[in-house]
């Protein structure tokens, strides 16, 4: 699941709270600084799963063999990868699902008008610009906290 746009801490609160609302079971990457806290029980109570970004990991590989293992789990990405404003996504979820062979589901904030769900569920095709256009078009009108963090040009 794409979580979209991520433009302020607030995200995390309230993305979780939603996906809880809807009974959604989600599990998301963060620092691993976080699960290893005093805290930490706290965050893998909520999904976490602490990730040592000093390091190469081969997330995508890891995820993939995480969705093959059980084929209900969500994983949760913030494909832009940062709450800062990016030139281009990171290609991470869209390699993770079409190697995992599963949807990606369009999980969205809409901070202005006060909403936040799943709207779309794509089954992707292989044609990267075909997919990302279905993506972008759908998140084009959702406005984040910070929406001049947001660039609307996704790939």
């Amino acid at each position: 699941m794409i979580a979209a746009p991520h433009t302020s801490n607030w995200d995390f609160p309230f993305t979780l709270f939603s996906f809880w609302l809807l009974e959604i079971n989600v599990k998301y990457f963060i620092k691993d600084q976080y699960t290893k806290s005093i805290f930490g029980f706290l965050f893998k109570w909520t999904g976490a799963i602490g990730v040592d970004r000093s390091k190469k990991n081969n997330l995508v590989q890891h995820c993939i063999s995480l969705l093959n293992q059980n084929k209900e789990l969500v994983i949760l990405v913030p494909a832009e990868g940062t709450r800062s404003r990016v030139e281009k996504w990171r290609k991470g979820f869209y390699q993770i699902a079409l190697n995992a062979h599963v949807p990606v589901c369009l999980g969205f904030l809409d901070f202005e008008n006060k909403k936040a769900g799943v709207g779309k569920v794509l089954n992707l095709t292989g044609n990267f610009e075909h997919d990302m256009q279905i993506i972008e078009d759908f998140y084009k009108d959702i406005k984040g906290k910070n929406p001049k963090n947001y660039n609307k040009k996704i790939y």
